[in-house]
């Protein structure tokens, strides 16, 4: 069941702001942090950025990279990663987005499944214990800034113009790293015909704003979804607002200077802004949609923004996917429709993705006995890189096996349950038991429900940093699956680059505490 492989010759990153520059002039790219490559601005007209684009690739073919290399871009956050990524695009160079996030031991790990990629890096990240392994293993290194050794990419200025390369569709266009929550990273591998397939769902989401309306985002600069998010905003000609810091308190300026219209964000930066909503600034006053994917987001978020708006008609837009497939479902939720059912992630999207549960054990999926979530999408990634075999072992009869267990209610709508490796005997979901722990508790900024040797138990963080009150975590679990809680500081809790919890990561941390 493949539905948009008719007339998709594949979305093209290396003209994406020349295009979007004809289709509004007028609109306008505003960070809140310089560029590393081009640092003393943070406002651009989509023509400058392509300039920036062009200047990049040409930069990028006179250090010596060519249609078909590989260029690990591993770097200090910023959005000029994802201008290098369409640079390379427009060059045929491959790619391999690292986040500034994963420690030098993963990188190099990663690094080590690929033929002698070439290296783009900065002197902070050289200056990292371990880094040196993973240039030793490069064939070329570029940085941006000086360095004892490589090639300063800054210093590259003024370089002759370089033809654009016209790369066929199913070619591969870059590649992401998976978030790491159950292990070490695999390499997901994305052509510009499976990112096409991704916009088309999605771009409604920008139909429910004027053009005129601002689009705010804050997702991972190295995530595939970005690379439909900002297209999706850029191409139905809004102006767009990038953000790097997910602070509320770094936010709430921007954002009521700015009054964007539709928000995209991790589910777990929609936790952390719950405070704007009590803002004086209200910096979310003008939102009409709220849009969030990689997890399905918690009631309470839901509830917060939607009060935070001023907007008659506005909408929190849930969709769940995977860095694999692409967001394969939605459900929308609006203040009308009372509590929000969190664990209830919609239906997938019409001609474009299919779901099935598949029983585990035999049983038919239930709530009680949650199957396999499978899917079908033209989105879908073409391998694992240098794990051909990985990505083939999650494929059965055409069907890709998410790695989570749930079940369909009677109306049809997909219901999330857990990851199948985070499954507790005795704990129908433990993201359902954090929904309500979250509910019960709303001083809590961030709970994990996992299994230890003892036991489950409820790791969470509080909003103020001080001690939870006994009494009061004995009458919120009285009627509960879980009795015992860690509490963390908030900065220890390990993270992906989209800020989801690294839950082995978290057990193994206090298993050895």
């Amino acid at each position: 069941m493949i539905y948009q492989r008719v007339g998709n010759r594949g979305i093209r990153l290396g003209s994406l702001f020349a295009r979007a520059h004809r289709r509004n002039p007028r609109a306008r790219l505003t960070l809140d942090h310089d560029l590393d490559l081009v640092p003393g601005r943070r406002e651009f007209a989509m023509g400058d950025l392509q300039e920036l684009v062009d200047d990049f690739s040409a930069r990028l073919w006179s250090a010596g990279l060519r249609t078909g290399d590989l260029l690990v871009l591993y770097k200090s956050d910023c959005f000029d990663l994802t201008l290098l990524a369409c640079a390379c695009a427009r060059i045929g160079v491959v790619p391999v987005l690292l986040s500034a996030k994963l420690d030098p031991a993963t990188a190099a790990a990663l690094v080590r499944k690929l033929p002698r990629p070439a290296l783009l890096t900065d002197p902070s990240k050289l200056a990292t214990p371990g880094l040196a392994e993973i240039g030793e293993h490069c064939a070329t290194v570029l940085t941006v800034g000086p360095w004892t050794e490589g090639t300063d990419l800054r210093a590259l200025t003024g370089q002759p113009a370089v033809p654009a390369v016209d790369v066929p569709a199913d070619s591969p266009l870059f590649v992401t790293h998976t978030s790491g929550t159950t292990g070490l990273p695999k390499l997901a591998v994305h052509t510009s015909r499976t990112m096409q397939a991704r916009y088309r769902p999605q771009s409604l989401l920008a139909r429910l704003i004027s053009h005129r309306e601002t689009v705010a985002i804050h997702v991972s600069f190295v995530h595939s979804r970005l690379f439909t998010a900002l297209p999706i905003a850029i191409l139905h000609g809004h102006s767009v607002v990038l953000l790097r810091d997910d602070e509320p308190a770094a936010v709430a300026d921007l954002l009521a200077r700015t009054r964007p219209g539709l928000i995209e964000a991790h589910p777990n930066t929609f936790k952390s802004w719950e405070a704007l909503a009590h803002d004086p600034l209200r910096p979310l006053a003008g939102t009409r949609v709220f849009s969030s994917t990689f997890d399905a987001v918690h009631p309470r978020t839901v509830e917060a923004m939607l009060a935070a708006s001023s907007r008659r008609a506005a909408v929190y837009v849930q969709m769940y996917g995977q860095s694999e497939v692409g967001p394969i479902a939605c459900q929308l939720y609006t203040r009308r429709r009372g509590m929000p059912e969190g664990r209830n992630v919609g239906r997938g999207f019409p001609l474009s993705t299919a779901i099935r549960v598949s029983p585990r054990g035999g049983r038919t999926p239930s709530r009680e006995h949650p199957g396999y979530i499978e899917v079908k999408s033209d989105g879908r990634i073409v391998t694992y890189l240098g794990e051909h075999e990985r990505w083939e072992a999650q494929v059965h009869d055409g069907w890709w096996r998410m790695g989570d267990v749930g079940f369909k209610d009677p109306r049809g709508r997909l219901r999330l349950q857990d990851r199948e490796i985070d499954l507790i005997d005795g704990v129908p979901s433990t993201l359902e038991l954090e929904d309500e722990l979250l509910r019960r508790l709303p001083d809590i900024a961030e709970i994990v429900v996992v299994e230890l040797d003892d036991g489950p138990a409820a790791v969470l963080c509080t909003q103020t940093g001080e001690p939870l009150d006994d009494a009061r975590w004995a009458a919120a679990v009285r009627d509960l699956p879980v009795a015992r809680r860690v509490e963390l500081a908030q900065a220890d809790m390990p993270t992906t680059s989209t800020t989801k919890v690294r839950r082995r990561e978290l057990v193994a941390l206090l298993e050895r505490r």
